[in-house]
Parts: C-alpha cells; sequence; structure tokens
C-alpha cells in the first residue's frame, strides 16, 4: 500500500488536456489540487489569505499573459516563497537554468512521466519539511541564546505587522514596554523580539509571572533577601532584579502584584536602584529593561483601584497591543506548521506531516474566544 500524505498543490497550466492529467495524477498521489488556467489566476491564488495554504506549485512556464518566468519572478518579490516544480516541453539548459535562477525547485520536461513527477513531488516537499524543522531548531535556539528577532515571528497578518514595527521601534529604546494581550497572543515571544533585537541580546532575559508567585513570597523574589530576613531564610537570595542587570526583566501578569509590591516597584523605576529584604546596606543600583504584560486592561485595575495610578504610568511608556487570533485568521496555517515542526523537534522527529486543508479550514473557523479579561 503507497505511504500517502496529505498536502495542496497548485497546477498552473493553460492546456486543460494537461491540467486534467496532471490533477488525476496528483490526486492519485495521494494529494490535493487546485487548478487556475493562468499565471495571473496563479497569482490572485498566492496572495489571498487561502494562499497560505499551498504546500507546491506546479507551474507551466510557457503560457499567455503572464508566463511561469514572470509567475517566478513575481513571488520572489513578494517574498512568497512556495516552492515551485516549473513543466516545460523546453528542456534546454538555458531555460532550466533561468527557472532555477529565479526561484524553481525542481522542473519535469513535457510529457510528464508520472514516476518522475511523484518523485519530484516528494523530494520538493521533504526538503521543505526538513527545512522548517531546520528553522524551528533554529528558532529555539535564538530564544535560549537571546538572540530572536521579529524576522523569527510568525505571521501574516496586517495587525501583527504593526505590533512588529512597534516592537522594531522599541528595541532601540531603553524605555519600558507594556504589552497588553488575551492569554496566549504570544507577549513573552514579543517581549524576547525586543531583546533579541536589541543592545541588550544576549544578555540575561528574566522572567516572572506574578500571578503565579505566592503573595508572601513575591517581595522576596523580586528583591532577594539577606539570610535570616525573615522565619525561614537561612540563605541569602539573589532577586529577579538582580539576575536581570544588564538584560531584560518581563514581569508577565504585573497586574497581580500585591499594593506594597507595587510601591517597591515604582522606587525602583524612579531610582535604579533595588533594596534586598532585610539589607543593612545601601541600596543597590541595577541596569535593567523593564518590560511588562497583562492579559487585562491596566487602566481598567487602576479604575478599580487595584492598581497604582503612578505606577501604571510609569510602566506604560511604549504600550504594545497584541490582537486576540480571532482577529488575524490568516496566521493560522503558517502558526499550525510551525507547532507541527516544534513538535516534532521535541519529539527527535525527522519528519513533519503536512497539514490536511479541512484541518485548517476546521482551525479557521473557531471562534478562540480567549480571555479578556479573565472571567
Amino acid at each position: 500500500m503507497r505511504d500517502r500524505m496529505s498536502g495542496r498543490i497548485l497546477i498552473v497550466d493553460d492546456d486543460p488536456v494537461q491540467r486534467r492529467l496532471l490533477e488525476e495524477a496528483v490526486k492519485r498521489f495521494g494529494y490535493s489540487a487546485r487548478v487556475v488556467e493562468n499565471g495571473v489566476e496563479a497569482l490572485e491564488v498566492l496572495c489571498a489569505p487561502e494562499g497560505s495554504d499551498i504546500d507546491l506549485v506546479i507551474l507551466d512556464l510557457v503560457m499567455p499573459e503572464l508566463d511561469g518566468f514572470a509567475v517566478l519572478e513575481k513571488m520572489h518579490a513578494e517574498g512568497n516563497g512556495t516552492p515551485v516544480i516549473v513543466q516545460t516541453a523546453q528542456a534546454g539548459i538555458d531555460t532550466v537554468v533561468g527557472a532555477m535562477r529565479v526561484g524553481a525547485q525542481d522542473f519535469v520536461v513535457k510529457p510528464i512521466g508520472p514516476e518522475r513527477l511523484e518523485v519530484s513531488i516528494r523530494n520538493v516537499l521533504n526538503v521543505l519539511k526538513v527545512s522548517a524543522l531546520e528553522d524551528e531548531v533554529v528558532r529555539f535556539r535564538k530564544a535560549e541564546a537571546g538572540t530572536l528577532t521579529f524576522k523569527d515571528i510568525v505571521t501574516r497578518s496586517a495587525f501583527m505587522e504593526r505590533v512588529i514595527r512597534l516592537g522594531e521601534r522599541a528595541a532601540s529604546s531603553h524605555i519600558p514596554i507594556l504589552i497588553e494581550g488575551e492569554y496566549g497572543v504570544g507577549k513573552e515571544v514579543i517581549a524576547r523580539a525586543i531583546q533579541g533585537q536589541s543592545d541588550r541580546a544576549t544578555k540575561p532575559f528574566i522572567t516572572v509571572n506574578c500571578g503565579a508567585i505566592p503573595e508572601d513570597l513575591v517581595e522576596s523574589i523580586l528583591f532577594g533577601h539577606e539570610k535570616w530576613a525573615f522565619t525561614g531564610a537561612v540563605d541569602k537570595h539573589v532577586g529577579k532584579f538582580q539576575e536581570a542587570h544588564g538584560g531584560t526583566l518581563f514581569l508577565d501578569e504585573v497586574g497581580e502584584l500585591p499594593s506594597d509590591v507595587q510601591v517597591k516597584l515604582l522606587r525602583v523605576l524612579q531610582e535604579g536602584e533595588t533594596d534586598p529584604v532585610g539589607a543593612r546596606r545601601r541600596p543597590q543600583k541595577i541596569d535593567f529593561r523593564l518590560i511588562s504584560a497583562t492579559n487585562r486592561r491596566l487602566m481598567d485595575l487602576v479604575k478599580e483601584g487595584c492598581f497604582r495610578e503612578d505606577l501604571y504610568y510609569r510602566l506604560n511608556v511604549f504600550p504594545v497591543w497584541i490582537p486576540p487570533l480571532r482577529d488575524r485568521l490568516e496566521d493560522i496555517p503558517e502558526l499550525t506548521r510551525h507547532f507541527l515542526a516544534r513538535f516534532a523537534a521535541e519529539e527527535h522527529k525527522s519528519k513533519i506531516a503536512t497539514v490536511a486543508p479541512d484541518t485548517v479550514a476546521l482551525l479557521q473557523s473557531y471562534d478562540w474566544p480567549g480571555q479578556y479579561p479573565p472571567a
């Protein structure tokens, strides 16, 4: 039995007979097919939101109006990296080299033998899978090394392009940043990209989930404590602010900080120094970049009297709001492939299965309710 793998292939050919033959062959190989009859229609499909579902293009080079070379050139100019197999009745070396130069991954000669076509399709898609896995491994390493940048962000959304532009501007300064958005929208990823694109790249990136720390330990964890500063403090503890010296401190769910800790955080931001619990010496000067994040609208907490207004304005110097996934459904196909590659890397799998179009459509039909503010 043939080992079938899902994948969506766009067939571009002005010859109706050739289109039908290719479509039947592609389906027989275990893939789904989308068929268009000229280069103009091909670019319309590739530029539309559903174009991100296309895994491979089989492209005729000789067509009226817009030929295959022009399609390849426009794809390259628009940064569309969808792999392409060109088909031509003219197998001259100049033709092949010219097609490869403008972005084709492989070529087949008309009339196309089914065995040769299947080998070409499988080879190109396998290279794509390995490349996706390698990209994900590189992304992991960058995140660990603190060198993740906005070029590594997975998105096709116009909303997210604005977030990226804001993040790039924020990276060039040292002012505090407040990132707001629902659970799971990628606040920490944006924070890491800001760090990785700043002059603090490769320096410490210290993350603190303020909502996950017991209230009686928040001050000690953030600011540190001296030995015997309180019952049970049998050793000296360096706080997160000191750990972040020279780098970035990321305070996630900053709206959950207790009121007394808010006062001390305000002082740290005003004076640039920290005072460990129980310290008898002078406060210690620290150099850090502060990025705060919250899944709640911090101004609403200020109005409710749960968060200090003066601290709010200290944190909200450069605001960044990340839209929920339901407002950027065009990101779902790319994110699905991204997480599939990530899980494959984590499980030490060498191959990544292509996502079936029906699966992508199902994910895009979900309303992604999120939770903002939390119930």
